[in-house]
């Protein structure tokens, strides 16, 4: 700590022919916490790994970014990410692993980016304490851990940054252009949350750089047509194609990328209204987690045993997603109400908040003193572009209708970079002040200490007493300490210092290993002792937290009676309101979805992913199981329907068809084979029409299909059609055990045969 006070250029130039030796450890442990074990992540979120494993198998995939094999119909995001990660599998094999890959490398790079930005104006000891409040922001290796868009996403935006801060320091054109360019590739990343991030590069750009009002005009203007050139480059050529030449666009309900762009990936998660129904009655995205009740259906042949064990995650379940008369107390996926305090609620909190209050004394910190109309120094104006990053995203998070937790990523550069500015700052206004500056240090640590209690207090049954005292007590005890020794300018202040920030950043610390401790999920990422459930929560009252998570659907055909149906959600059985979801009704206990939802009991999930009512799987809890199949869907194969279909296959293109991609993506990864997801991913886009299925059941392209009685949305005319036009398969020939019925939140799933000449 002692070496704050010293001058940015002579750290700096120190720093030139040598490599930063306390930079080593912090790079370490961010590749420990994103890379240890990801090669037990066998699927990892199978929605985005079956893309891959059919963009590896020609260009006219790739490109598009197909689902399934047979270029039926696309994933719900643009394809940059999945380039990535297909040229990732082509060189290390497709494994669950080679495309977490890219994810887990950007989220390094993303600390020594961070690093690299704020050393050179802040000093290098605010570089790597920023460095290392990014690695260990809970929700960055939790999202790196996966094969979700959103690590590789923050790398794109952090080098954008980078370029923008290089030209305005160098006051070159080209350095402008390129930097408003990547952001045009991080549109076609993630779409519309590429564009958060731009309130701070117009508002720097036009403070910090030192030219004339007209060429800050002209500049600005030719980036952002650029930039919106870049973006729309891909949905122009896709858009552009004839629809039978192409997979259809995948939840949008045009066919079309910029419908996509807008509405779904866009301002409807703003405003909530997510349906992604082919039907008219639109729905808000409040029922995607109404429809969370398909996932009620409890095996009657368990174990007494087992039974215990689920009535332990029901309570949970009950605990965390019931609130009195059906409401749900945290939110839709546990994001919190709306308004201003939500980062601060349980659910988001731990997931990016630990270090909010430090943050703020140290915006307060970092403009003490600066008058409105200038002159500003360089740290004035860079914090001015963390500022500008920090508050629509924060403003965006407190107001949103529909997210989910692993979106907080978006927030962690900021706040790491405040993090590390405002501690240097921060404590050399300790040091050389006497006004109410020299008191932002203690008041900092108090206050995050007690918000940092705040966030593990639900946690108690799982964390113990001790941290939480501990953090309490140590964060009170230095504060008052380094209160009463201001200006004391001796080796024991400093140390102080140094312990304070290491007691701030420890619970962090765990929390971002809890992904390792307990195991993620690759559908909903999230970190906690509740990691594995994907849900975000207080844990489970499971004995064994590994276990707190929930198994997704099985795969057609397997047992209801295996052991995997004992870790399913539940709601309490005797709940005064059977377990009601907001807007939902009350069957026997049971969580059911509104009437006259179109979605038929389908949940979606995030990122494009639907898990059919189901939520994620848990981290496996059999120690003789060296891999984990997670991505939110079981991710298995039943092996003899597999065979069964491959037996009497005679040609046709598809292997079967069914309603969503939670069945077929399992059967993609394991075979490579074509399998047609009717509805998209949720199993409701408008795809399909009963004259477009005859035509493909004449051409021999399919002759088999899945009914589970999901995913109907607005394919309710081809299902029925379906079933009323088939032959229904007998389930001793391709059920995987003497179970006559395959457990499913709306019934018994179903295979059938169609063949028209």
């Amino acid at each position: 700590m002692k070496h704050m006070n010293s001058e940015v250029k002579e750290e700096r130039t120190s720093n030139k022919k040598r490599i930063d030796l306390f930079l080593v450890p912090i790079v370490l442990i961010a590749a420990f916490l994103n890379l240890f074990k990801i090669w037990t992540d066998e699927y990892a979120n199978a929605y985005y790994t079956a893309a891959v494993k059919s963009m590896l198998q020609s260009f006219h995939n790739f490109f598009y970014a197909s689902f399934d094999p047979g270029g039926y119909v696309t994933i719900d995001k643009p394809p940059v990410v999945f380039w990535i990660q297909t040229i990732s599998a082509k060189i290390f094999g497709f494994h669950g692993w080679s495309v977490i890959l890219p994810q887990a490398l950007a989220g390094i790079g993303s600390v020594l980016l961070l690093y690299v930005l704020i050393k050179r104006t802040f000093g290098v000891w605010a570089g790597r304490f920023a460095a290392l409040a990014m690695a260990l922001t809970p929700i960055v290796p939790a999202v790196s851990r996966t094969n979700n868009i959103d690590s590789m996403l923050v790398f794109t935006l952090l080098l954008a940054t980078w370029m923008l801060f290089r030209a305005v320091r160098t006051v070159k054109f080209g350095w402008v252009l390129a930097a408003f360019a990547m952001i045009g590739v991080a549109f076609n990343m993630k779409m519309l949350q590429a564009y958060m991030v731009l309130p701070a590069f117009y508002v720097f750009y036009v403070v910090a750089t030192k030219i004339t009002w007209k060429k800050k005009i002209a500049f600005l203007t030719t980036a952002t047509a650029l930039m919106l050139a870049v973006s729309v480059s891909w949905a122009v050529v896709v858009d552009s194609t004839s629809a039978d030449k192409r997979p259809y666009m995948g939840s949008s309900q045009t066919n079309s990328v910029l419908e996509l762009a807008f509405g779904y990936n866009g301002i409807n998660r703003l405003t909530g209204n997510t349906s992604v129904t082919g039907s008219s009655h639109k729905q808000p995205a409040q029922t995607e987690q109404q429809t969370a009740s398909s996932e009620t259906k409890q095996n009657s042949n368990s174990s007494a045993d087992s039974s215990q064990s689920s009535n332990q995650r029901k309570s949970s379940f009950s605990q965390k997603m019931q609130a009195p008369g059906g409401g749900n107390q945290n939110g839709m996926f546990n994001t919190g109400n709306p308004g201003p305090f939500r980062l601060f609620q349980k659910g988001l909190s731990d997931q990016i908040s630990w270090l909010l209050p430090f943050v703020i004394f140290s915006i307060v910190g970092l403009f003490a003193g600066v008058k409105f109309k200038g002159p500003y120094t360089a740290k004035q104006k860079e914090s001015l572009f963390w500022l500008a990053w920090l508050l629509p995203v924060a403003v965006f998070f407190s107001i949103a209708g529909f997210f989910h937790q692993y979106y907080l990523i978006m927030l962690a550069p900021p706040i790491a970079a405040f993090a590390g500015a405002g501690a240097v700052a921060l404590w050399s206004m300790y040091k050389q002040h006497n006004d109410w500056k020299s008191w932002l240090l203690p008041g900092g640590i108090l206050t995050t200490a007690a918000l940092q209690v705040y966030i593990m207090s639900p946690y108690v049954s799982s964390i113990g007493v001790a941290p939480i005292a501990g953090v309490g007590a140590l964060g009170v005890i230095l504060a008052l300490v380094l209160a009463i020794r201001k200006q004391r300018k001796n080796s024991l202040t400093n140390y102080l210092g140094a312990a304070a920030m290491v007691v701030l950043l420890a619970m962090p610390a765990y929390w971002a290993m809890t992904p390792i401790i307990y195991g993620g999920n690759s559908m909903l990422p999230s970190a906690g002792p509740d990691s594995s459930s994907g849900m975000g929560g207080p844990p489970s009252t499971a004995t064994n937290s590994k276990q707190s998570g929930f198994n997704g659907m099985q795969p057609p055909g397997s047992s209801s009676g295996n052991s995997s149906s004992n870790n399913q959600m539940q709601p309490t059985s005797g709940s005064s309101n059977g377990g009601q979801m907001p807007g939902g009704s009350s069957n026997n206990g049971q969580m059911q979805p509104p009437s006259g939802s179109s979605n038929s009991g389908q949940m979606q999930m995030p990122g494009g992913s639907s898990n059919n009512s189901q939520m994620p799987n848990s981290f496996s809890s059999k120690s003789s199981s060296s891999k984990r199949k997670s991505g939110g869907m079981n991710a298995e194969v039943n092996q003899k329907l597999l065979n069964y279909l491959t037996k009497n296959n005679t040609g046709e293109k598809y292997l079967f068809a069914t309603t969503d991609s939670t069945s077929a993506a399992p059967y993609i990864i394991k075979t490579g084979k074509p399998v047609m997801a009717m509805g998209g991913f949720s199993g409701s886009d408008p795809i399909l029409t009963v004259s477009k299925l005859k035509a493909m059941i004449k051409k021999g392209e399919v002759k088999y299909f899945y009914l589970s009685g999901m995913g109907k949305g607005g394919q309710s005319d081809v299902i029925t059609w379906i079933k009323e036009n088939s032959k229904e398969i007998p389930s001793s020939k391709w059920q995987s055990t003497s179970s006559s019925a395959q457990q499913g939140p709306s019934g018994n799933g179903t295979l059938y045969e169609i063949t028209l000449k």
